[in-house]
């Protein structure tokens, strides 16, 4: 990983934990661990086996720091085989990372102390994308800037522990562009994540 990019990875993780830091004593913190499935993918890296539009598992946790309407959060995900289909065999391994930092909007808790919380949810980050190929030339390792933005709702069972839904968008911004071979043009990025996590309050 380039400085530019260790420099946006820790930029990005100070200014979430320093939001979070704030009003810490009143606000509401959660752990929320999800599975979930990312859609919609498309790109302009080689995708031998055209898998990137298809769902893939993805896995993950956020953590958040939520007042009464404005809140803070971190979110790392990771998606394995986002480049295999699972049944061209042209890619041996692969996988997309994504780390957010993120602000979140959500229905004032007064209103909503007993039912669900709706939340919208945006922020910028790192993408991480790896493959393994069976042309080695066609392998790929970069890392891009990109941005995250999407909407969800969480209720609570107990005082302690609920459920979250969540939907969000992950592309990649900035001008990527090298002279690898491995992109058609600037070296792009983007799909839809939806998870279901379990919210735990600390």
């Amino acid at each position: 990983m380039s400085g530019r990019f260790r420099r946006l990875d820790a930029g990005v993780l100070t200014a979430a934990l320093l939001l979070m830091s704030r009003r810490a004593d009143t606000a509401d913190r959660q752990i929320r661990p999800f599975l979930g499935s990312t859609f919609g993918g498309t790109t302009t890296l080689i995708d031998p086996e055209r898998a990137v539009g298809k769902p893939h598992l993805t896995i993950g946790a956020n953590a958040v720091l939520l007042g009464e309407v404005f809140g803070a959060e971190v979110d790392v995900a990771d998606a394995p085989g986002f480049f295999q289909s699972g049944d061209r065999h042209l890619v041996f391994s692969s996988r997309v990372t994504t780390l957010t930092g993120n602000v979140v909007v959500a229905a004032p808790r007064r209103w909503t102390e007993y039912s669900l919380r709706p939340y919208v949810v945006g922020g910028a980050g790192l993408m991480r994308v790896r493959t393994s190929t069976a042309l080695n030339p066609f392998d790929i390792s970069i890392v891009m800037p990109s941005i995250d933005f999407g909407a969800g709702v969480v209720g609570f069972l107990t005082n302690q522990v609920g459920l979250c839904w969540d939907v969000r968008r992950f592309q990649s911004v900035g001008n990527n562009t090298v002279d690898s071979g491995l992109a058609i043009g600037e070296e792009h990025l983007s799909f839809w994540r939806a998870i279901m996590a379990v919210a735990i309050r600390y």
